[in-house]
């Protein structure tokens, strides 16, 4: 199992979860390698950072935009850089914390 599938399964479960993310897209924001805390309690905002999947992909990114599509409530994401990966329902928790 990967580091996102564990993840995804506790903030499923409702439980806080902490992983480690690698990569430079959130470089400034989220450097590789921290140690980020989710919660799947918190209410989704305009530039908070989350876990989502975006086209089959999964990400801690950042949320660029909601809007309402009937009952769903979608997020346009995007990175630390200036890059967007596009609309998503899938938002499975919210950053809190970020440690070294």
């Amino acid at each position: 199992m990967n580091w996102a599938t564990r993840v995804i399964n506790e903030l499923r479960e409702g439980k806080i979860s902490k992983c480690r993310p690698h990569g430079n897209s959130m470089k400034g924001r989220i450097n590789s390698g921290q140690l980020v805390t989710l919660d799947p309690s918190v209410e989704a905002k305009v530039g908070d950072a989350a876990l989502v999947r975006v086209k089959g992909n999964t990400y801690i990114h950042l949320v660029k935009a909601i809007r309402k599509n009937g009952e769903k409530t979608e997020y346009l994401i995007g990175n630390n850089r200036g890059g967007i990966n596009g609309w998503t329902t899938a938002l499975y928790g919210v950053v809190i914390e970020v440690e070294d």
